[in-house]
């Protein structure tokens, strides 16, 4: 997916499961994270391609993310300090962008999950076609359908 639409389906996705901005916010930093780190593709062919056989491979390693988002969740019990707590809370809202950037790649190419270099996905559409910008639509139209009805319902109820 593009960065943009990393952005917005994750942070659309994290608004509509805990309606809260500052969380939002860390998890549309966190969405560009696994790309960020391998750095900017080289224009020379040579070494894009040589870049591009090496693209989603760690940086892309679910694991990875879920033991640190075990060890901060392991660090706000521990410390039960309020400053800290919210500090770690950001740090693990942009490693949960960074997760549901994984899962996006995984429908539009191949990342790996058991192994670094072992890839596994489905491609539904190609980055950057119109068929991308449809899918992120229909997310977003999911999740703010989610939070409306969910609002509307806990409202309808109250007499």
């Amino acid at each position: 997916m593009k960065w943009i639409n990393h952005q917005i389906v994750t942070g659309f996705i994290v608004y509509a499961a805990t309606d809260d901005a500052l969380f939002v916010a860390s998890s549309i930093v966190g969405a560009v994270i696994p790309d960020r780190v391998e750095g900017t593709p080289p224009q020379e062919s040579r070494a894009y391609w040589k870049w591009r056989r090496n693209h989603r491979t760690w940086s892309h390693y679910p694991p990875l993310y879920l033991a640190l988002i075990a060890a901060i969740q392991f660090a706000i019990a521990y410390f039960q300090n309020p400053q800290l707590t919210l500090a770690l809370n950001l740090i693990l809202y942009a490693l949960v962008g960074a997760l549901l950037h994984i899962v996006e790649d995984g429908i539009c190419g191949k990342v790996p999950i058991f192994t670094p270099r072992r890839k596994h996905g489905i491609k539904l559409f190609t980055v950057g076609s119109w068929k991308e910008y449809f899918f992120a639509g229909l997310i977003v139209c999911g999740c703010l359908f989610y939070r409306f009805n969910d609002l509307f319902l806990a409202s309808s109820f109250k007499l």
